[in-house]
């Protein structure tokens, strides 16, 4: 990525945060945290928030508290493991109709979801970046393989808090001051 991400229009894709699945996670909190981070900055941009729930009906929904942080977020369950498997309701929902350039990517689990999502979008030719801050595993050194096999595949991966300066630009931008606030409070 360069100084400044591409202008293409961008998604931020929180994949299946819900408690059961967070609780699973090493580090469930710290995602939970640096997810909402992610989704404060996002609808503070003027980002669209997208959620994925794995089977909601046995794993229960998004967290509660990052729904109420996105402005519109949609919401989509789904029983695949990527978000964007080929003919997949979600698939389609996320991707037909809209200008998307850029997937913007945090959740769980790095080796499964989170991997299978980024694969299918570069194979749709988005640009995609994985939050490495926003993103959790039971196994960190499974998810450190799959990153650096997503980064070799041309996935960026990058803190949320670079790329979200990266799409400010610069301290002229209007959610300048909104955003260095969340920075300090989801430090």
């Amino acid at each position: 990525m360069s100084a400044t991400l591409p202008s293409q229009s961008p998604l931020l894709l929180c994949l299946d945060l819900q408690p059961v699945l967070l609780r699973a996670v090493g580090n469930g909190e710290r995602v939970l945290r640096r997810c909402a981070f992610a989704v404060a900055s996002a609808r503070g941009l003027g980002i669209p928030v997208a959620f994925t729930e794995q089977v909601p009906a046995k794993l229960g929904g998004t967290d509660p508290s990052l729904l109420g942080l996105a402005v519109t977020p949609e919401v989509h369950p789904k029983d695949t493991f990527s978000a964007l498997a080929a003919g997949s309701p979600v698939s389609r929902a996320l991707t037909e109709g809209r200008s998307l350039g850029r997937l913007l990517i945090c959740g769980v689990e790095t080796p499964v979801c989170v991997y299978q999502t980024a694969v299918d979008a570069l194979k749709l030719g988005l640009a995609v970046t994985v939050l490495t801050d926003c993103v959790g595993a039971r196994r960190e050194a499974d998810a450190r393989a799959c990153l650096d096999a997503l980064a070799r595949s041309g996935a960026q991966l990058l803190p949320s808090e670079t790329v979200f300066y990266s799409l400010l630009g610069g301290a002229a931008h209007p959610f300048f001051r909104g955003y260095t606030e969340l920075v300090k409070t989801y430090g």
